[in-house]
């Protein structure tokens, strides 16, 4: 009786890694709410979204509880809400381990995407182009030129 629950329970789980369309947007989705930047594109949402798939698809138990996890959210309509709504909703399960994988893994995958660091502006590393002395050291443009003034010395 149990396995015959248990096929019918994970029957609607996408165990596949990356999971279906529906989970892959519910967690793109997710992660948009997390770290929202208008100047982003959906592609490094999306791989960020293959990434935490990945990750999760480490152990069977594991890749179970989170998609598990990511069902639930999809059931309780959280695409459908409205920004504000969503975040709230994601506040309430942020001490879950569904959430804190999420959140782990895009910290480390989002901001190390080529895209990203063109949104951001930043050139990416420079060892290998010879270190940023020659090249761009001082080209930040939306800075104000530095102030200079001689130091006299104490008493002066």
């Amino acid at each position: 009786m149990t396995s015959t629950l248990a096929k019918v329970a994970f029957a609607k789980l996408p165990l596949g890694q990356g999971g279906d369309p529906d989970s892959r947007k519910t967690l793109v989705r997710m992660i948009k709410v997390m770290f929202p930047h208008k100047k982003f594109g959906d592609g490094p949402y999306e791989r960020t979204a293959g990434a935490v798939f990945t990750v999760a698809a480490k152990t069977p138990a594991g890749n179970l509880a989170f998609l598990s996890a990511l069902q639930d959210l999809q059931e309780s309509g959280f695409n459908a809400l409205d920004d504000e709504a969503a975040l709230a909703k994601l506040q309430s399960i942020q001490d879950t381990d569904f959430f804190k994988l999420v959140k782990g893994t895009t910290v480390t995958t989002l901001y190390d995407d080529a895209e990203v660091w063109s949104a951001l502006g930043y050139e990416g590393p420079s060892f290998e182009k010879g270190g940023y002395l020659k090249r761009g050291f001082n080209d930040l443009t939306w800075l104000p030129e530095p102030r200079i003034e001689e130091y006299a010395g104490a008493g002066q």
